[in-house]
């Protein structure tokens, strides 16, 4: 029977993972150089009109329609065709079906969008727009349905509640495959390696912490209290993350960094989100000091071997939900959702989850490699060098995010 309160919570909720994107745009755009700022926001926003369409035509239908030998979804539902105002006892029981693909539509948007920091300042938008669907139709929609959607994954009783793998290990494993690819920015100055405007970093920050409310807690799919569960455990990874992020750099740094600090809390909500609907709020804590010392650790690896992801969308999210993907498989509590992990002595979950994640990521990382190469035949993906010395905003776009 459809809940009203559920579906006004899942509404909010679809609301707040929208509200990610551009959360994202402001973010990456603070981050890089201001002639390239439009551009990297401009790849974010686009994702929210191509992928709702490719979601609307078939994306949905592919992930949540009736599963074909636990690799991907049916044609059943493209273009909406048999999604109503009636509840989908396996997608909510309470909640239309309808609220359940809006839900998932901020997801998909979402997720392509988060690869761009990695090779942003140096890539073609048209080579991005081709990208963004094939990585759409061939990555994410295909981890959906393993790990959601009834595929595989999901079958052999791996879990993830609000996208460790879909989400972030995905994003961060096609982010390395893509700066492995692409090459190395030419940098004319020191300055545009910095960041232009700390101030959109910050803004962007607060967009991003403020939707994943709805990103993590709206994985119950009703107003309950693994809704409110979800929620706190949000809050207390970013939070431990972020002073955990602040106390190593400012130790090792010697100031304390304001975007370190933001990047912090970054990690700590992309590490809790696969655990956030299975773990207790100390083991959220937990999980959040673990996601500073090593996403810090991962960018600071990254720098060590000269790869060239600019704004570390490995370190931070893929990172980020590798681990946090794998100790849901040590913390997870039967108390919360059924499902117990090491500590609670379930050693086959613990490995269970580490399978999920190594496979996904593997698959994440060669597909991405490949889509890039086959791409690059007939467009190339890189810009040429003096697109990328005048900047993409004024070569690509013939616009300037500041007329000083």
């Amino acid at each position: 029977m459809i809940n009203t309160g559920d579906t006004a919570f899942m509404m909010i909720c679809a609301a707040l993972v929208f509200i990610m994107t551009p959360g994202l745009a402001f973010f990456y755009g603070g981050l890089v150089s201001r002639k390239n700022v439009l551009t990297i926001m401009m790849q974010s926003f686009i994702s929210m009109g191509v992928v709702t369409i490719l979601w609307f035509i078939i994306g949905f239908s592919l992930t949540f329609g009736p599963d074909v030998h636990g690799l991907v979804g049916g044609l059943k539902y493209m273009f909406l065709h048999g999604v109503g105002m009636e509840a989908n006892p396996d997608y909510g029981s309470t909640i239309p079906f309808m609220s359940f693909f809006s839900y998932q539509q901020m997801f998909a948007i979402l997720t392509p969008a988060l690869i761009t920091g990695a090779f942003a300042d140096r890539v073609n938008f048209k080579s991005y727009l081709v990208f963004l669907v094939l990585w759409s139709l061939l990555i994410y929609i295909p981890l959906a349905h393993w790990v959601w959607g009834g595929g595989f994954l999901q079958q052999m009783g791996v879990v993830d509640f609000a996208g460790g793998i879909v989400v972030h290990a995905s994003a961060g494993l096609a982010a390395l495959a893509s700066v492995f690819f692409v090459g190395k920015r030419t940098v004319v100055s020191k300055v545009e390696m910095e960041p232009h405007n700390v101030t959109h970093v910050a803004l962007g920050t607060a967009l991003l912490w403020f939707g994943w409310f709805g990103f993590n807690a709206g994985g119950a799919l009703g107003a309950n209290s693994l809704a409110a569960t979800a929620f706190i455990n949000t809050d207390l990874g970013a939070s431990a993350a972020m002073v955990t992020w602040l106390i190593i750099s400012w130790i090792r740094e010697k100031s304390p960094s304001f975007v370190g600090v933001l990047t912090g809390a970054v990690a700590g909500l992309a590490t809790i989100t696969p655990g956030a609907g299975f773990v207790k709020p100390w083991a959220a804590i937990i999980i959040g000091v673990l996601a500073g010392i090593i996403c810090y650790a991962a960018v600071q690896l990254r720098k060590k071997l000269d790869w060239d992801d600019a704004l570390d969308v490995w370190g931070v999210h893929g990172v980020g939900g590798i681990i946090g993907t794998i100790l849901l498989g040590v913390f997870a509590s039967k108390d919360v959702n059924g499902i117990s992990g090491l500590i609670e002595g379930d050693v086959h979950q613990f490995g269970i989850q580490i399978f999920g994640t190594l496979l996904a990521s593997a698959y994440a990382f060669v597909i991405t490699m490949l889509i890039l190469k086959v791409v690059n035949k007939f467009l190339p993906v890189r810009v040429t060098p003096e697109e990328e010395r005048i900047g993409l905003d004024a070569s690509l776009h013939h616009e300037e995010a500041y007329h000083l």
